[in-house]
């Protein structure tokens, strides 16, 4: 693990230890093939949450989150279509710098502006996550983890820029894919004798673990076919079309074919990858029904609960009657697997019905549990464990070198996509900000000394933002959220930008602001309970809104004028 960290940090610096121009420390020489541009498309947003979080989802949820996908190749062909030819066009550094050539600076500098809060406090979450699997591990305090992790991504993010990104992204993806892959395999290998990989994949099926495709048309509901085409679409068109970190990624390419052809491979690639891990997810849920599983899978948690005197009497109770009950739902489930290979549908229905009951009572005993841990905590704990579900496997029943690889899996996803966003956040900072509407008559030294500055500013934002990361409930989820809140309306303005050419810039300014304020006052309404809307729709919401009232601002300035 260590040997990976450290060799991926050498080989970055040393390949950039010749940049002499802010163009090359934000640019790189635009010289990236398209394999190289689809691989570090892909691990730029393949963050470390991806390999913690996205097992766990799966462990509790099934395949449903895959829905959350539906919408990417069909963004990818748009964005191919109709973005990328008018970046490659206007040569420009950011996203927003075209922005201000179709309206005006104010609009410029307000979505600039939203991409910089949203990126900032994402890159705090990916810092956080595998700062989580070290302190678990090593036993350190969570927030020391989190600032020796986030000092040697800063380090060597501020040394490199967006080169060392690049060139080291392509690496790290093979690592990822192949320590995945190499998981998945040995998970159904630690399976009990004779239960095949068949076997698990029949009573993963038969508990629901394997419904992928939910057509009901529900906005409470986060992952349905719909909100995942529809809400997933926008989403993703913002984030790959406007969305510094990734545009940043593909403007490097030697051309526009190229960059089409990596954003191409992403959209083909990315979705049976996003499988592959929900799979692995599903396949430790299965192997939890042959051995036992902790009661709660964070065990800091889990010690706080025995040690106080208050709540250490309940815990041993529950540890009692969960025991038991493990006994009797492994018994269960071997009854399933008998009944699936001999195909005798009522002794399968009544197996299945058996196994769901105890799975009903296993989740009840968790949840008071969790109950137990906010009581002994006096509600600073974060109670729900799902992201520490993948990682317990691996500590605990992978072979000790293969526990190194899939650490080194993990942080060279951390690494990638911290470097990238903070790579873009500084681009953004200095091109869209910092030269066009501060310090605008500097040499290119200045500039080049002033994204070094503005990358390690942005990496003390995000390390201060990841010591509270843990008030969200599942990273992966806390991450897309918080890009539903800003990405609605960026991409609106870029929708009027490529669609309403009649549009002037007072409109789209005045239509976004609206629309952002409405969008946050949405998220609070439902975080609430006032309302009930998936956060993944806030996203075609706040685009659609954008348009609309931009168009209707637009006609009011004409009748005024006339």
């Amino acid at each position: 693990m260590l040997g990976t960290l450290g060799a991926i940090v050498l080989y970055g610096v040393y390949h950039t230890r010749n940049i002499k121009s802010v163009q090359s420390y934000l640019m790189g020489d635009r010289d990236l093939r398209w394999w190289t541009i689809g691989l570090s498309v892909m691990a730029t947003q393949a963050s470390a949450i991806t390999f913690l979080s996205t097992p766990g989802q799966a462990f509790e949820d099934g395949l449903r989150f895959a829905q959350f996908y539906f919408g990417l190749p069909v963004a990818m062909v748009f964005l191919c279509v109709f973005v990328l030819p008018i970046y490659y066009r206007l040569k420009v550094y950011t996203a927003y710098e075209y922005l201000e050539g179709r309206f005006d600076l104010r609009t410029r500098t307000f979505t600039a502006i939203l991409f910089l809060i949203q990126r900032g406090l994402a890159a705090g979450i990916t810092i956080y996550a595998p700062a989580i699997i070290l302190s678990t591990i090593l036993g350190w305090r969570l927030n020391l983890t989190i600032m020796a992790i986030g000092v040697i991504v800063i380090f060597y993010t501020v040394l490199g820029g967006t080169k060392a990104v690049s060139v080291t992204q392509k690496q790290q993806m093979i690592v990822i894919l192949s320590g995945m892959f190499i998981a998945a395999i040995l998970l159904v290998d630690q399976l009990p004798t004779g239960v095949s990989f068949y076997d698990a994949v029949g009573v993963a099926g038969k508990l629901g673990k394997l419904n992928v495709v939910d057509f009901s048309f529900d906005l409470d509901n986060r992952y349905t076919f719909w909100s995942g085409m529809l809400g997933g679409f926008f989403l993703f068109v913002s984030y790959f079309g406007t969305d510094q970190s990734q545009v940043q990624r593909y403007l490097s390419g030697r051309s526009l074919s190229e960059s089409r052809l990596g954003l191409l491979f992403n959209g083909i690639i990315k979705v049976p990858m996003q499988f592959l891990v929900l799979f692995v997810g599903i396949m430790v849920f299965v192997f939890f029904l042959f051995v036992q599983a902790p009661i709660h899978f964070n065990s800091a948690n889990l010690e706080l609960v025995k040690s106080n005197p208050k709540t250490a009497p309940a815990i041993d109770e529950l540890t009692t009657t969960y025991d038991q009950l493990f006994i009797e739902r492994e018994a269960a489930v071997n009854e399933m697997i008998v009944a699936l290979k001999k195909e005798d549908e009522p002794r399968i229905a009544a197996s299945t019905k058996r196994v769901k009951a105890l799975q009903t009572q296993d989740a009840e005993i968790r949840e008071e549990v969790r109950t137990l841990i906010s009581e002994a905590s006096e509600g600073a704990a974060k109670t729900k464990d799902t992201d520490y579900v993948f990682i317990t496997f691996v500590i605990n029943y992978l072979p000790i070198g293969l526990v190194g690889l899939i650490l080194a899996v993990i942080f060279s996803a951390a690494m990638s996509s911290t470097a990238s966003e903070l790579n873009a956040l500084a681009t953004t900072t200095v091109i869209d900000l910092y030269k066009r509407s501060l310090v605008s008559d500097r040499d290119d030294q200045h500039y080049l000394k002033a994204s070094k500055w503005f990358t390690l500013l942005w990496g003390g934002i995000a390390l201060f933002f990841a010591v509270y990361a843990d008030l969200f409930d599942n990273l992966i989820q806390a991450v897309n959220i918080i890009g539903s809140l800003m990405y609605g309306a960026i991409l609106g303005v870029f929708m009027v930008a490529f669609f309403q050419k009649r549009i002037g810039g007072t409109a789209v300014f005045t239509a976004a602001v609206i629309t952002e304020i409405v969008i946050l006052t949405i998220f609070a309404l439902d975080h609430y309970e006032k309302i009930h809307i998936a956060y993944l729709w806030l996203n075609p919401i706040g685009c659609i809104l954008v348009m609309i009232l931009a168009e209707i601002l637009q006609g009011r300035r004409v009748e005024i004028r006339e």
